[in-house]
């Protein structure tokens, strides 16, 4: 069976109601010379900052 789709306006306030995620990736070296990584889901639209806030 087929889903239900909605159309209109209904189909576009589900849409805005969908939070488009980012997966970001920070890594780390330590003093043995390893790296260790870090992982982190959040809101797209923070992304930039995030990195910005953990640049080392």
């Amino acid at each position: 069976m087929a889903k239900k789709q909605a159309f209109g306006e209904e189909a576009q306030a589900l849409k805005q109601a969908q939070r488009k995620m980012a997966k970001v990736i920070i890594s780390t070296k330590n003093e043995r010379g390893k790296y260790a990584f870090r992982e982190t889901m959040m809101d797209q639209d923070d992304v930039k900052d995030f990195i910005n806030r953990n640049k080392s």
